[in-house]
């Protein structure tokens, strides 16, 4: 008989981080398990020695938006965690989520509805990936894309109604983690690391 995956809890930033773990642990060789979080990064920051005891029995990932709160990632892990546990996977996306999304130009483009040249070539070095993808969705083809993902003039909000949801729909259906992990490096060390855990509980 076969072993079964391995069962990983997470803890995210929000509904899409959740989506891309989600994909990452089963295209690892895992199974995901809860995912904690989903408040933002302050809630995740306040609970983030908790979610590290945790790992000391259990295999866990966490992962959270670099954003501008450090110069790098090695300095937000180690200011948020200096002593990771054993079983955790401590991820910092360079500098957000959607930056790992961009790195697949070849098929966001299509799904978008804007010309692949559009599409940043090294979208972590983007100084806000969230609203380079927002930009794109403003180029799209598809009124569809635009409506849902563009914030409405006035509305005072950063991101369209169905930012969230059209994202989510990109993950489950045509982004591949491995081919984006050519184009950023944060996400081929947080597969990695998903690997090796996985691996090791083999």
């Amino acid at each position: 008989m076969m072993d079964a995956p391995a069962i990983l809890s997470a803890a995210v930033e929000g509904i899409v981080d959740e989506a891309v773990v989600r994909r990452l642990i089963v295209d690892a060789g895992g199974r995901p398990g809860t995912v904690y979080g989903r408040n933002g990064k302050q809630a995740l920051r306040q609970k983030i020695d908790g979610y590290n005891n945790a790992a000391l029995r259990a295999p866990w990932i966490v992962v959270v938006d670099l954003d501008h709160e450090c110069d790098c990632a090695p300095r937000l892990r180690e200011a948020w965690l200096p002593r990771p546990a054993p079983h955790l996977c401590f991820r910092v996306a360079v500098r957000a989520i959607e930056a790992w999304l961009m790195a697949d130009a070849e098929t966001l483009a299509p799904f978008l509805g804007v010309g692949r040249s559009h599409v940043p070539r090294d979208p972590e070095a983007a100084a806000d990936p969230k609203r380079e993808l927002i930009d794109l969705a403003r180029r799209s083809r598809r009124r569809a894309i635009r409506e849902d993902m563009v914030p409405r003039e006035g509305s005072g909000r950063r991101v369209g109604p169905a930012y969230s949801s059209t994202l989510i729909e990109y993950v489950g259906t045509r982004w591949r983690p491995k081919t984006a992990a050519r184009h950023a490096k944060s996400l081929r060390r947080a597969i990695a690391c998903l690997e090796r855990l996985i691996g090791a509980g083999a």
